[in-house]
């Protein structure tokens, strides 16, 4: 049977998000369906919480009935891990009690995910065959830089090489090298030693044998 997955993410450009959650399900044998509705396209655009979001994702899908899971990302943004994670719970249990939900909560923002892959950032830079060093964290302490989001603008900077109105250029594709950084997540890679990672991929594949 295939699961019917509802994915509700922060921002367009981490609907990539989508291609892992696939990928995972089908790593464990099961075949996934993933909606990715975008809720701003919306005559009456929903809140950033997730309730708003829940609801607003409830009016696109005949009552919400027609998913089996959802999948929410929600950044801690600084908040200890639990506290997003009651956050998402109460939500869908006040939104779509039926639903079997699965958190995705990067510490901080899911910018730390994306500084592990020093071949993935040369790449969307432009510049896969750069030696200039990087001088990003090892897993090991990524989750506790504060601004990962700014580390991963430098980075593609540093990597590009580029300079003046080329380096700008880059810069302003920012969303759209991110979106695709994140496509490019080597799920093998040093992302799965983070404790975020982790948990979101054990929920999701506890909740697809349960699904």
């Amino acid at each position: 049977m295939t699961v019917r997955a509802l994915y509700l993410c922060e921002g367009s450009s981490d609907t990539g998000l989508r291609f892992h959650i696939e990928a995972i399900a089908a790593e464990t044998g099961r075949e996934v369906l993933v909606t990715v509705p975008d809720l701003n396209r919306l005559p009456s655009k929903p809140g950033h919480s997730v309730k708003d979001k829940l609801r607003a994702a409830q009016r696109l899908s005949d009552g919400g009935h027609a998913y089996d899971l959802v999948v929410i990302h929600r950044d801690a943004d600084g908040h200890p891990a639990d506290h997003r994670r009651r956050e998402i719970a109460e939500a869908v249990a006040q939104v779509s009690p039926h639903l079997a939900h699965v958190p995705v909560i990067p510490v901080r923002m899911l910018e730390a995910w994306l500084v592990l892959d020093h071949a993935a950032i040369r790449e969307v830079a432009g510049n896969p065959n750069g030696k200039v060093v990087l001088n990003l964290p090892k897993a090991a302490r990524v989750e506790s830089v504060a601004d990962p989001k700014a580390l991963l603008k430098q980075a593609l900077a540093v990597a590009s090489e580029e300079k003046g109105r080329s380096l700008k250029k880059l810069q302003a594709r920012f969303s759209e090298n991110r979106a695709r950084l994140l496509q490019m997540l080597d799920r093998e890679g040093p992302v799965k030693q983070l404790a975020s990672w982790q948990s979101f991929t054990s929920d999701l594949q506890e909740a697809l044998s349960n699904a």
